[in-house]
């Protein structure tokens, strides 16, 4: 038999067989994020990752590429369910992005219906993984931020907690873990919630400082909400050793910001400011950022950086098998076991990721140290000290 005909059979025969050759592809990647409303900064901050994930996914890859097409959700639960189907609408194969639980809730499922994934970090509470979604996958948790923060505490000898906390579900969730973890710890916990629209704190930290008189404050919210609580905190001066938070806390961007109410606040963060990369990954990530953006990552930009170059390879992977279109991203996403810039990943039957832990960072003069755990640490934590 020739040559010529020999391949014609090979080439029927695996089309027989259901094994279509894949061919080189670029496939469209749907980024809902917020850019504008009060979740900008964190949003802006995921959303350079995740075309710093795009750059290097392409520059690398001999097969397949992606393109990000990015829509401004103005965080708002609305108009990211309008996103999504806007994306799907211009054909994109899969979704990276979102902030807030309470805006990823309603965009994945929108997503879900579309039978498209979805993949973030911007949205923890447990809620998000117990709807029984098949397209739904996350790389953190809300258990990785309160263990880092009960460690901290822990390592401070911190005996009394005050726990200032939004009650939106996400918040919540892990000012709850706080108190279920500290208190069998015999550390006294004392819960002050808040309504997520509260701009004065003052009568917060007012009974905080003539009632509680802790040992510390821990803050579970967002931004904005930080600022606030600081301010007054600044303001009424209680008599605390530390006070500390969680996520979009410790990042480079509050402290260029808001340099007069960071100094010694901690949070928690995947890695110091300036950033300090050891591995071939992290430091060409670290590279491609700053030629990109001008400016080193933060933690949020690596977080955007994982779960879209985790998402790329599944997109991949579903691609040299010809099931982009029937699940197969998905399956692959299952598949997935990863050491990446922010430790071990991989995806249970939920889409949650069980490997999720994190570390504390710590603004000590205009830069982010991280305090916790010691094998981790990039510097001393100080201890007492507070911003005022």
């Amino acid at each position: 038999m020739s040559k010529s005909k020999l391949c014609v059979s090979a080439l029927a025969l695996s089309l027989m067989l259901g094994f279509a050759p894949a061919h080189a592809a670029e496939f469209k990647i749907g980024a809902e994020i917020p850019l504008s409303g009060n979740l900008a900064r964190v949003g802006t901050a995921m959303n350079e990752g995740i075309q710093v994930a795009a750059e290097m996914f392409n520059k690398k890859s001999g097969k397949h590429s992606v393109k990000i097409i990015t829509m401004d959700d103005e965080s708002s639960p609305a108009k990211a369910v309008g996103a999504v189907e806007k994306l799907a609408a211009d054909g994109v194969v899969a979704y990276t992005g979102g902030y807030g639980s309470n805006i990823i809730g309603p965009a994945s499922e929108a997503a879900e219906k579309l039978g498209k994934v979805y993949v973030t970090s911007g949205g923890v509470a447990s809620e998000l993984t117990k709807r029984n979604l098949k397209t739904f996958f996350r790389i953190n948790s809300s258990e990785g931020y309160a263990r880092a923060l009960m460690g901290m505490f822990n390592k401070q000898g911190v005996k009394s907690v005050a726990v200032v906390y939004s009650t939106k579900e996400a918040t919540e969730e892990v000012a709850k873990m706080l108190q279920s973890g500290l208190g069998p710890q015999g550390v006294k916990v004392t819960m002050h919630a808040f309504d997520p629209a509260t701009n004065d704190f003052k009568p917060i930290i007012h009974k905080i400082k003539l009632q509680d008189r802790p040992d510390a404050i821990a803050m579970i919210g967002y931004e904005n909400d930080y600022v606030g609580i600081l301010r007054a905190a600044k303001v009424l001066k209680p008599d605390i050793k530390t006070i500390a938070g969680v996520w979009s806390l410790a990042t480079a961007k509050m402290a260029a910001e808001f340099p007069d109410l960071m100094e010694n606040v901690s949070g928690t963060s995947t890695l110091s400011y300036p950033a300090e990369f050891t591995t071939p990954e992290a430091k060409e990530f670290a590279e491609t950022y700053q030629k990109m953006f001008n400016k080193a990552p933060d933690y949020l930009g690596i977080f955007g950086y994982v779960q879209s170059k985790l998402l790329f390879e599944a997109v991949a992977r579903a691609a040299d098998t010809g099931t982009v279109d029937k699940g197969g991203i998905a399956t692959e996403m299952r598949k997935t076991l990863s050491d990446t810039v922010i430790g071990k990943v991989r995806f249970d039957e939920s889409g949650d990721n069980p490997e999720f832990t994190h570390r504390m960072g710590q603004h000590q003069a205009g830069k982010v140290v991280l305090v916790w755990p010691s094998d981790a640490a990039t510097g001393t934590m100080k201890y007492p000290a507070v911003p005022w």
